[in-house]
């Protein structure tokens, strides 16, 4: 669970939550080479004293700095791609979950089973307990087994929505008449809070 104070990413319960923090780690790593190297070739120039007025140009330079962004770029852009097909692959699931959103409570709906719909709505702050979460308390909670593979629908009634849960590395888009579908594998057992990570409307 973020805090005010969390300049991390939340910590993982899912194997692509995983992935994407790895990636996000090998990203800020690159960033701030970069940074780092541009921070300390502006500040030598900004105290260079050499001067030559017949320097007209620097091939090898300008293959340097024409190659070396090329080949950053390939070192970001092959893992992102990995997990984006990563993130979009739909396995076998084992239970799926519909999920409907509205303004401002999100309806679920089991059916695999015995069909089972209810709908969740946020607890008002006057209502909440001392051990709960303002704005992510909801009374009634949405119960996945971890260890499984599963899928959820998602879509919208009314507005664009955004199904979210941070832990999970999922988010998906509520579109009202569109049919959105998404799959996770919970590897550990927890309490996990979500959101609408939109602007709904």
């Amino acid at each position: 669970m973020a805090t005010w104070s969390d300049l991390n990413l939340q910590n993982s319960a899912s194997p692509l939550m995983e992935q994407l923090t790895f990636f996000h780690d090998h990203t800020l790593m690159i960033l701030t080479m970069i940074t780092l190297l541009v921070g300390y070739l502006m500040f030598s120039l900004f105290f260079n004293m050499y001067i030559n007025r017949f320097l007209l140009e620097g091939q090898t330079i300008e293959v340097i700095w024409t190659i070396l962004p090329a080949i950053i770029l390939i070192f970001i852009a092959l893992p992102s791609l990995r997990l984006l097909y990563l993130l979009d692959e739909i396995s076998n699931p084992w239970l799926s979950l519909k999920s409907i959103g509205h303004q401002w409570y999100w309806s679920y709906e089991y059916s695999d089973f015995k069909k089972l719909e209810f709908d969740s709505y946020m607890i008002p702050t006057n209502e909440l307990n001392l051990n709960g979460f303002r704005l992510l308390d909801v009374d009634n909670r949405v119960i996945l087994p971890f260890n499984s593979q599963i899928r959820i629908l998602v879509s919208a009634m009314d507005v664009l929505h955004s199904w979210t849960i941070p832990s999970l590395g999922v988010k998906i888009d509520a579109t009202p008449g569109r049919l959105n579908q998404t799959n996770f594998f919970m590897n550990r057992p927890g309490l996990f809070y979500g959101q609408c990570s939109e602007i709904c409307g």
